[in-house]
């Protein structure tokens, strides 16, 4: 510490200390941001876990499989994050996202108006997550999605919240055949009646550790229709969690509409099989026809309490996705989107044997043939 003997020298210890304090107080002109309402925002600390970024933030379906990674991305900097909770033991995971006091549950319904306003009421940004895969007793699409989406945008304009953004579902239409479909879309317009400038965001299927479409390709029995030649475009559930936390923060993007689809259109089967490649394994399923498979399910997903799938989901299967050209992308955002071979064997080289975990696609065959003459005895 030899270098800093002429600063203690010229500085007697009172004076370095007050010079110290002015040092650590003092404010960049970066730390300050401005809301679209108006209200200043003042962040501080490196930019790691423990520092502030001067936002509040509430998650609506934070506990989702989109919504888990959108806490941990906004907690992880420092945003105070609101999350709306329904079942206690649902919850607990996300406190462990953000430091002490960063994420914050609150109980609600979403036919309690009182319990959203309470939940909404002193945030910067407000995401809706809230999404349902197949009806219920209790929970209509429309129920979920739509009069969802009315409450929870009323309380936004209620309490003049800067940001809201509307989590979509790509291939939303007015006149899909898909009533999942529909729904989604009128949601849009919903949101943006009450409130012009909502963000709509439409990402594609979302492939991660807890995601719905490679559990179903590697569960068994696996059934499918049309042979599984469905095109999508899937896309890493990080990057659409990254996304719309870049979304929240830069205000030039309210208003707009975005589309976050992966760079390569694939097929569910050609999905398959880069699974069976990762897994060294086969995954084969069962094709069955679209009537009888829709039937089954309406019927099963009626009379049991845990999802086994509906007839729209079955009517799903069959529809290819489909771009909007004037939505914008993750281009627009300064991002771009990583291909399905770069992730996907993460998610999958956990099922492989025993024999086979630590080597690469190429090698299998030589490893099978070691098999052979590999013996363990007790």
């Amino acid at each position: 510490m030899h270098f800093l003997a002429p600063a203690r020298a010229q500085f007697p210890a009172i004076k370095r200390k007050v010079i110290l304090q002015a040092y650590v107080s003092s404010r960049g002109a970066h730390d300050l941001a401005i809301t679209l309402s108006g209200k200043p925002v003042f962040s501080y600390g490196p930019g790691g876990r423990s520092s502030r970024t001067g936002r509040v933030a509430t998650v609506f379906g934070a506990n989702g499989f989109l919504g888990r990674y959108l806490v941990s991305k906004l907690a992880r900097h420092g945003t105070i994050v609101m999350v709306p909770f329904r079942e206690e033991m649902n919850k607990r995971f996300l406190k462990v996202t953000g430091d002490l006091g960063v994420v914050n549950f609150v109980e609600f319904d979403i036919r309690n108006i009182e319990s959203i306003e309470e939940s909404v009421k002193y945030s910067d940004i407000v995401y809706n997550l809230v999404s349902r895969d197949y009806p219920t007793k209790h929970f209509s699409f429309y129920d979920v999605h739509v009069e969802a989406t009315r409450r929870i945008a009323n309380a936004v304009a209620k309490f003049g919240v800067d940001r809201f953004i509307q989590v979509s579902h790509h291939d939303a239409s007015p006149d899909s055949p898909s009533e999942f479909l529909r729904t989604k879309f009128e949601a849009e317009q919903v949101a943006r009646d009450i409130i012009p400038n909502t963000t709509i965001v439409r990402p594609s299927p979302m492939i991660g550790w807890e995601d719905k479409l490679i559990k179903k390709i590697i569960s068994w029995p696996s059934y499918t229709v049309n042979n599984a030649q469905q095109e999508i475009r899937p896309v890493h559930v990080f990057d659409v969690a990254l996304a719309l936390q870049k979304i929240g923060f830069d205000d030039s993007t309210a208003g707009n509409t975005y589309e976050l689809y992966g760079p390569e259109v694939m097929t569910v089967d050609a999905v398959r099989q880069r699974c069976e490649l990762e897994a060294l394994k086969p995954y084969p399923y069962y094709n069955l026809p679209k009537k009888l498979y829709a039937n089954v399910s309406e019927f099963l997903n009626q009379i049991l309490w845990w999802p086994v799938g509906c007839a729209d989901q079955v009517e799903r299967m069959t529809i290819n996705q489909k771009v909007d050209k004037s939505a914008l992308t993750f281009a627009d955002i300064g991002m771009k989107a990583e291909k399905l071979e770069d992730y996907v064997g993460q998610y999958v080289r956990h099922y492989r044997g025993n024999l086979f975990q630590d080597v690469a696609p190429d090698s299998v065959a030589e490893r099978k043939r070691e098999r052979e003459f590999i013996h363990v005895t007790r």
